[in-house]
């Protein structure tokens, strides 16, 4: 399946009576590893290949796919079906092109690996955890992946583009036993560039993380400082993403909802949507429609400057698409999503060392885990969620702490964020530096 097939399937679409037509097609290949032990516990390669037609015909939509190519005529006829059986809608409309920057996503190293090679990339995840320290007991999980695909989109507007792009990951959860006591410890690491140190450092963080919880106590419940650790800045942020959707907005289940150009959270923080950062995995030339992606700051100094928008929801306010169409595959709908999410600070100057952001701590909690995560309400932002970390008095960390919570709202917690760090870090397309929230109730 290529443009030449595309080209055919969009000339079906419109000569069996399709007013609009659009074809997307995605071909991957995927090799999966785990290992246990030094062994290969579980190795799968798959390669996947598949095209969906979407039409518009009187203003309803339509939509069927297939991994087929000789299917076409049915998924043509399927998609004019299902459109006849459609709710009209006004907003319906495919985009025009527009000239896309290059961005680099696809490395020859990850789309040419050997078995062998991505084996051992693997091996050094786990080895790396065992030889941090002799507690690092039991590897729960040590995995890998390694990826390319392949991606284009036509349209009767006239866009008519294709790009490709690789991936890899690491991942590891690990236990780390003293006596009778246990505690666990994970990291993650993805790009779209092979970079061989990141294997070692995943299993030497996550065993960081699980050695320092050993000896973990309770705490009286306190007011304080907490340093959120940027992987749990990233979580929360995560929720913010969803809220910052136009979709999301428009159908009322947002807590930005009626907020543009209100101070929402710290003037410290933007929070930029960036699908043009080299190597990251949420970047591409284009979205899920073939609308070129940019850097937009959505939040400025604290304040509610923009949403995210793909085609659809663009229209539905009168905007331009923001290259924000975010498709799982060839086989659904494009909905709204971010292509990379992060938190920045608003002047450079404001970004400080990690140890400066310790060192200003009189006492409080580094929260290097939560538990619970899932259990925060998207739409209202409502959160009541298990912390542990290390208790900090006078900028030094005295001993580790478990079963603490905090609760509040996503927006309130931004909002008092006092400093940020410069150690920005990706967990996938979500990306945030370490942020020190003032006065928060600690629960014990």
């Amino acid at each position: 399946m290529d443009r030449i097939f595309a080209a055919k399937l969009l000339a079906l679409s419109l000569a069996q009576g399709a007013d609009e037509a659009e074809v997307y097609i995605k071909a991957s290949k995927n090799l999966g590893i785990e290992v246990k032990g030094q062994e290969i516990e579980t190795l799968e390669s798959s390669m996947t290949a598949g095209y969906g037609v979407r039409i518009i015909k009187n203003r309803q939509l339509g939509f069927s796919y297939s991994t087929d190519p000789s299917d076409m005529s049915r998924v043509v006829d399927a998609a004019l079906s299902v459109a006849r059986y459609s709710e009209p809608d006004e907003n319906l409309g495919f985009p025009l092109p527009l000239q896309a920057r290059g961005v680099d996503i696809f490395d020859e190293r990850i789309a040419s690996i050997t078995g062998d090679e991505a084996i051992e990339h693997v091996m050094r995840i786990e080895k790396a955890a065992l030889d941090a320290d002799g507690r690092i007991k039991k590897i729960r999980k040590a995995a890998g992946s390694f990826g390319a695909s392949d991606t284009c989109i036509v349209n009767s507007r006239g866009i008519d583009a294709c790009y490709s792009s690789t991936g890899c990951s690491a991942h590891i959860t690990v236990v780390a036993e003293d006596g009778a006591e246990s505690q666990m410890g994970y990291d993650y690491e993805g790009s779209r560039f092979l970079d061989e140190a990141a294997f070692g450092r995943v299993g030497s963080n996550a065993a960081k993380m699980a050695l320092q919880l050993l000896g973990a106590k309770k705490i009286a419940p306190t007011k304080g400082s907490i340093l959120l650790d940027s992987s749990v800045a990233v979580e929360f942020l995560g929720i913010l993403a969803f809220a910052l959707s136009s979709e999301s907005v428009q159908k009322g289940k947002s807590m930005l909802a009626g907020k543009k150009g209100e101070q929402v959270i710290s003037p410290l923080l933007n929070i930029i949507d960036n699908g043009l950062l080299a190597g990251k995995l949420g970047s591409k030339p284009f979205d899920g429609e073939g609308v070129p992606t940019t850097r937009k700051a959505l939040i400025e100094k604290g304040v509610l400057t923009g949403l995210l928008y793909n085609s659809y929801t663009a229209r539905k306010e009168g905007v331009q698409s923001t290259g924000n169409a975010a498709r799982g595959g060839a086989f659904g709908l494009p909905g709204v999503g971010p292509t990379n999410l992060y938190v920045e600070p608003s002047l450079p100057e404001h970004a400080q060392e990690f140890q400066k952001l310790l060192n200003s701590i009189d006492k409080g909690l580094y929260v290097i885990e939560t538990m619970g995560m899932h259990t925060v309400n998207p739409v209202s932002g409502e959160f009541s969620v298990g912390i542990s970390g290390l208790w900090i008095e006078n900028g030094v960390a005295r001993y580790p702490v478990k079963e603490a919570a905090i609760s509040g709202t996503v927006l309130e917690l931004f909002r008092q964020a006092v400093m940020i760090g410069d150690d920005l870090r990706f967990y996938g397309n979500i990306g945030a530096s370490s942020i020190l929230i003032e006065a928060i109730d600690i629960s014990g």
